[in-house]
């Protein structure tokens, strides 16, 4: 009988050392599991940064290609000052269609990230319903920046909401410095900017993230880029709202007459009604 108690103790201390090692094991696994979440996790963020990064270095290395291009001009005795509008309407141009080609091509050509018309929102034209969106959106936004800006003046007494935008044209003369100038603010600038932000980033974001994810990164982004507070505080909050009418129709044309409008009350404000 006692040989028999000893055999059954002796099995129930080998199944629980059995026990104690699996449990020991199971451990390490789920804790090497939990550790692979977190590493994916740290590499999909870090992803989502690269993207913001990249659309920011894009800019920046846009612009200062065509700033060295005008002093290389300019050293060769090129003359800009007499149709100083006309140039910045050109140069402006240039800028943007160097930034789009640099962040669309470069990580199709050498990553093999290909950008669809689908992720650039680019899908069909102008719809009745983009229009209505737009203009609604435009007001939600006038409405949402004056009650943001208000709370942020609050918060932090040296922010200064009425702070002039520099928006690279001044002293203008006559009505074709004033075309120049409307078509560059009003038609090119938002066109393109919808399709950099909105369209590259936020389609890009979106397919690897949340919806809110990638709108807080993309209108973070947006301010970013327009490099004063003042500015980048307003525009954030209206890329919010650009953002929201990208995820209900898919395309950029609601949130593009936002911008419009948007720009062509700064351009009315800043060179009409002085006039």
């Amino acid at each position: 009988m006692s040989e028999k108690v000893t055999k059954i103790e002796a099995k129930q201390q080998s199944v629980s050392k059995y026990r104690r090692f699996v449990e020991k094991w199971r451990g390490k696994w789920n804790a090497q599991k939990r550790k692979s979440k977190a590493w994916k996790v740290g590499l999909n963020i870090a992803e989502y940064l690269l993207l913001c990064a990249w659309v920011w270095v894009c800019l920046e290395v846009s612009q200062y290609i065509v700033q060295g291009a005008v002093k290389l001009l300019t050293y060769w005795g090129m003359d800009f000052s007499a149709h100083l509008a006309l140039a910045q309407t050109v140069f402006s141009a240039i800028v943007y269609a160097i930034c789009l080609a640099i962040t669309i091509a470069l990580p199709w050509l050498l990553l093999g990230e290909k950008t669809t018309r689908d992720e650039l929102g680019l899908r069909g034209l102008f719809t009745w319903t983009d229009i209505g969106l737009g203009v609604a959106g435009f007001v939600v936004a006038m409405i949402a920046i004056f009650v943001v800006t208000a709370i942020v003046a609050i918060i932090f007494p040296w922010f200064d909401a009425n702070e002039t935008q520099d928006v690279g044209f001044s002293n203008l003369n006559g009505f074709w410095d004033m075309m120049f100038a409307f078509v560059t603010l009003v038609v090119i600038a938002p066109l393109c900017e919808e399709v950099i932000f909105r369209g590259w980033l936020y389609g890009k974001l979106r397919a690897r993230t949340w919806a809110i994810p990638a709108i807080i990164l993309t209108s973070i982004m947006f301010g970013i880029a327009h490099g004063q507070w003042n500015v980048g505080v307003t525009v954030a909050v209206m890329s919010v709202v650009m953002c929201l009418i990208r995820e209900m129709t898919g395309t950029i044309w609601g949130g593009l007459i936002i911008h419009m409008l948007k720009n062509g009350l700064a351009y009315y404000l800043l060179f009409v009604r002085f006039v």
